[in-house]
């Protein structure tokens, strides 16, 4: 944009009557450009829970982190390895063109998605899909200081659901004996932060897919207060009493159990890890799909104000 400036003649100063004016065309500083916008942090942390609008684009739904790169997409969808995988910006899902703040994205999976792309502040962007009404909010970080760990722990539930099951590899000697005892696998189900699970009582060294499921209820995660790396796991068995445990995580593929109850302490390890892939062909059970690990967000949804300005 252009701007005129009038600068006024010391002349002005002698004489009343005689003035003059030279015309300075000044060239404001252009605004940033989409392209610079997107790469202006290396991971976008998609907060699904400011999300507005009734509709759903996949491949956001199942993102923590996206990023862009040269014209390629690339996300973390998966808790398991975040910080890790692809240097922390996770893997290569798709490819993106940007103009006119459109943002166009081919996602391997998902298909074609395209957005309106509104700057918020320094760090945030929203992302507006004018053919569901939806827009998602995005929070910019450098890798170096992206809290990964708070991702991972505030994150808990979808962690527990990518291992097609869970298999106790430990029992305390000093526990009260139980009911729990002889459950010897955990099955997490998708479905947000309360959802099902299934147990077995089958011998150990089975793989999942051969297991047969005794029993099954709701499972819900919660917090504890001023503890971030401490979790709450409540087992709502349909026709039993429930099972309370404090959850903590031991590393990728395993966590801990202590039932309070009972005072014993249960480790179980992750087997049949699903990886959230850009290709069905990387993995043999691979979950790529939309069908998928969907984040929900933790509040009801709302009708979206923006105003689809495209013909």
């Amino acid at each position: 944009m252009k701007t005129a400036k009038l600068l006024l003649s010391l002349s002005l100063i002698a004489t009343l009557f005689t003035s003059c004016y030279t015309e300075v065309i000044v060239e404001d500083d252009p605004g940033i450009s989409i392209h610079q916008l997107l790469t202006s942090h290396e991971l976008w942390y998609v907060d699904i829970s400011r999300t507005i609008g009734y509709g759903e684009t996949p491949f956001l739904q199942k993102a923590f982190t996206i990023s862009f790169r040269n014209g390629i997409l690339y996300a973390n969808n998966n808790i398991v390895g975040l910080g890790d995988t692809g240097n922390g910006f996770g893997i290569d899902v798709g490819e993106y063109n940007a103009y006119d703040m459109i943002l166009d994205v081919h996602h391997d999976i998902d298909g074609f998605e395209t957005f309106d792309v509104y700057q918020i502040d320094n760090n945030t962007i929203e992302l507006y899909n004018p053919n569901n009404d939806t827009s998602y909010f995005l929070e910019g970080y450098q890798r170096s200081n992206f809290d990964y760990d708070f991702v991972f722990y505030d994150n808990i539930h979808y962690f527990l659901q990518e291992y097609e099951a869970w298999e106790k590899t430990y029992t305390s000697e000093f526990g009260v004996l139980n009911e729990f005892d002889n459950e010897n696998y955990l099955q997490f189900l998708a479905g947000g932060n309360d959802s099902e699970f299934r147990s077995s009582q089958d011998d150990f060294g089975r793989e999942p897919a051969n297991l047969i499921w005794d029993y099954t209820g709701i499972y819900s995660v919660g917090d504890v207060t001023n503890n971030m790396y401490l979790k709450t796991l409540t087992l709502d068995y349909d026709y039993f009493d429930n099972e309370y445990f404090e959850l903590s995580v031991i590393n990728d593929a395993k966590i801990e159990l202590f039932h309070p109850a009972s005072e014993t302490v249960y480790e179980f390890t992750g087997r049949g890890y699903i990886q959230y892939l850009k290709t069905a062909k990387t993995k043999g059970d691979t979950n790529t799909g939309s069908t998928g690990k969907m984040r929900k967000p933790r509040k009801d949804k709302v009708p979206n104000p923006r105003e689809n300005t495209r013909s």
